[in-house]
């Protein structure tokens, strides 16, 4: 049992891969509960298929496909956001507008621009945390301590703002700017997730360890820190089972991530499924007459 724990630590590649997804999923968690409060997870959908919009003018500039990355998810999102506020379109309609949009701008930027066509467009789609730098481990980090240190400084205001939006903006609170600030810190965390588990799994590794959460716990603070833990799980058995089973990591890190959450859905004690059954089957049985 201990050479299966340590054999793959061996490998410089598994330690950077280990490291990555345990900041992965803290970072994902903080950011994903505040997300599922919100009701934003098909918002975080559409950034993520977006950000292939800015892909390749990054490459043909010359500047990282990361920034590039963000500023087409930011810019996706503040669309949506002006289309849902500014006129009668529905939420749902656009953010399939969106989505589509952003996604053929990107395939065709890459079709139509000299060089662009060298951007590996599936692993944009599915990610390779097997083949991460320490550039990109140091960067996550950065970013992880940055998330938490300002949801840490702005709590109060942030969880009035998500609970209550509508007394936030009585009482005189940027409301606007809470928004555009959850929606920035969306996208870059979808933007550092795309190395990792690509364009099509980056929801569920923001919604699945949260939504997890949510089944469990009832606070928020408590969301994140039970979130981060089954983040971290997730990534950690998720590469395990992807070196052993030789199955791709990012796929195997959201199956471990949505095999936790079917374990909460059945089994949480104040949600859980085959808890309530068993409750009102006990309950049943005390009220038979005798």
């Amino acid at each position: 049992m201990l050479d299966w724990i340590i054999q793959p630590l061996s490998l410089t590649f598994m330690q950077r891969a280990l490291m990555l997804g345990i900041l992965l999923g803290i970072l994902c968690a903080v950011v994903g509960s505040y997300m599922i409060v919100q009701q934003m997870g098909m918002l975080a959908h559409a950034i993520s298929h977006s950000v292939m919009a800015g892909l390749p003018i990054a490459y043909v500039v010359g500047i990282a496909l990361s920034f590039g990355a963000l500023i087409a998810g930011v810019i996706s999102a503040l669309m949506l956001y002006l289309i849902e506020s500014r006129s009668r379109v529905k939420t749902d309609a656009a953010m399939a507008l969106i989505l589509t949009s952003f996604v053929a701008i990107g395939v065709t930027l890459v079709s139509i621009i000299p060089g662009a066509n060298r951007i590996d467009l599936l692993h944009v789609l599915f990610g390779n945390i097997l083949g991460v730098t320490m550039k990109e481990v140091w960067w996550t980090l950065a970013v992880t301590v940055v998330a938490i240190t300002l949801m840490r400084l702005f709590f109060k205001e942030l969880l009035f703002y998500t609970f209550d939006p509508k007394g936030a903006q009585a009482s005189g609170m940027p409301v606007h700017f809470y928004n555009a600030s959850l929606i920035i810190a969306m996208t870059v965390t979808i933007v550092v997730c795309l190395p990792t588990v690509g364009a099509l799994l980056v929801v569920a590794l923001l919604v699945a360890p949260a939504v997890t959460a949510y089944l469990l716990v009832k606070e928020l603070h408590q969301m994140m820190w039970v979130g981060s833990i089954i983040g971290s799980l997730s990534s950690v058995i998720g590469m395990y089972l992807s070196y052993y089973l030789d199955a791709p990591s990012g796929a195997t890190i959201v199956l471990v991530a949505f095999c936790f959450f079917c374990l909460a859905f059945l089994f949480s004690p104040s949600e859980g499924l085959l808890v309530s059954f068993w409750r009102k089957h006990m309950r049943s049985r005390l009220s038979m007459p005798s």
